[in-house]
């Protein structure tokens, strides 16, 4: 096979490899995952005003107790900014508060309660304004983990016991970053593979037009 043959093949392969690896891998970044900055000190101390984070499209029926996600609420906070908060208790599930007191105080889940390891001084409620709450179906109980600094489902106990429709999640907190890094690289290599198919591409046009020969025009004088 001759050096311009095998420098087309090359081509014809990475050329078009690595241009459907760019564009799967910017698209699939572009609709499943999302950056955000945090914006207030609901959500201290896990996670910080002025902090950027990763969150990932879903649907909210996909999200589970224990997630943080994103959701919408004009209705409620007069703005139309996702506002983040955890997820407590999902459709079905019996919130109560509270047991305890100070440091000791626990959300009842269930008829269990609740470990948060993530709450800001261990406060679980603070707000000495008991609440007993029943999840209606496709409906979430969502709270803040700086609960003495959070406008959460607590404040809003005539709309369906404070809880927001799944549908208004518009995504998940991802404290998992490999997906969209690994998204990142696939594009950055697919980028890179078109970018040298283009080039060898280019190369075998050159080889192929240095071998061609050359044909001396009729009126030349053959000596």
């Amino acid at each position: 096979m001759s050096s311009a043959r095998k420098l087309g093949v090359w081509a014809g392969v990475l050329g078009p490899l690595g241009l459907v690896l760019a564009i799967v891998s910017v698209v699939s970044l572009w609709t499943g995952y999302h950056g955000s900055t945090v914006s207030s000190d609901g959500m201290s101390p896990t996670y910080r005003r002025g902090q950027q984070l990763v969150y990932e499209r879903v649907d909210g029926t996909e999200v589970r107790r224990g997630d943080v996600v994103l959701y919408t609420a004009p209705e409620r906070y007069q703005f139309d900014a996702p506002v983040m908060q955890r997820v407590i208790g999902v459709g079905g599930d019996h919130v109560v508060c509270c047991t305890g007191a100070g440091e000791h105080e626990r959300l009842i889940v269930n008829g269990k309660p609740l470990a948060e390891p993530y709450l800001s001084d261990g406060v679980a409620d603070g707000m000495h304004r008991p609440y007993d709450v029943k999840v209606p179906k496709g409906r979430l109980f969502l709270l803040g983990d700086h609960r003495l600094d959070s406008r959460d489902s607590r404040f809003f106990a005539d709309d369906h016991g404070g809880t927001v429709p799944v549908d208004a999640v518009r995504g998940r907190v991802s404290g998992d970053h490999t997906v969209p890094l690994l998204l990142g690289v696939a594009a950055l290599v697919g980028v890179l593979s078109a970018l040298t198919g283009l080039g060898l591409g280019i190369a075998a046009l050159a080889v192929r037009r240095r071998k061609q020969p050359v044909v001396p025009p009729p009126w030349a004088v053959q000596v």
